[in-house]
């Protein structure tokens, strides 16, 4: 039984350094054509279509190798197992991460497919696609970190252990929607700059 138990673990970590790995490099590619002010910031609709296939894929390979490891520790321990806060903190932000996941697939990716660009949604979608985005960063890491942190079992609270999870959203969503603002001025006084002819005619009316 300890042997199975290590191979779904070590099933269940490469799926979460995948879905980590691939959620993090579209991240980083974003925020760097933000920061060179790019407007067409963002993936074009092959490579948004493969992302979300494969951290799908990822997320229902964590949720069945996290079953599977549950129910072994569920039959070594017993019901005493679920009392467990580290557990609990866990399945609370993977659920979080599930329904995330099917918001952003439902309402911000055909937004922003139909958009092009993050910078070009509009004041409501965006808003909300930086929160979500923020919401799907900060859980993995959080996460990530529930699941090698083994010391933390039985010796935190559920809510000791969660504290700083809605904190961390609130700042990633604040420094995204930080650098957005910053990337949209900056875009708008590059256009002001190459057609300063348009821009003019825009004000004169």
């Amino acid at each position: 039984m300890e042997l199975l138990r290590l191979a779904v673990v070590y099933v269940h970590l490469l799926a979460c350094c995948v879905a980590v790995g691939l959620v993090f490099a579209s991240d980083a590619a974003m925020v760097k054509d933000l920061l060179k002010g790019r407007v067409t910031a963002g993936h074009n609709n092959d490579d948004m279509a493969s992302l979300q296939k494969s951290v799908a894929n990822a997320l229902m390979f964590l949720w069945i190798t996290g079953a599977a490891v549950i129910g072994i520790d569920y039959l070594d321990k017993g019901m005493a197992y679920f009392a467990n806060p580290k557990l609990q903190a866990k399945v609370i932000i993977v659920l979080l991460l599930t329904f995330n996941g099917m918001l952003l697939h439902r309402h911000v990716l055909p937004a922003l497919l139909k958009a092009g660009s993050l910078l070009d949604l509009q004041v409501g979608v965006r808003m909300f696609a930086l929160f979500s985005g923020a919401l799907s960063g900060v859980s993995w890491l959080y996460a990530a970190m529930l699941g090698v942190g083994r010391p933390l079992a039985w010796k935190y609270s559920l809510t000791e252990l969660l504290m700083a999870y809605p904190v961390l959203i609130v700042l990633g969503f604040a420094l995204m929607l930080a650098l957005t603002q910053w990337a949209r001025s900056r875009s708008m006084t590059v256009a002001a700059q190459e057609t300063p002819w348009l821009f003019a005619g825009i004000h004169a009316r």
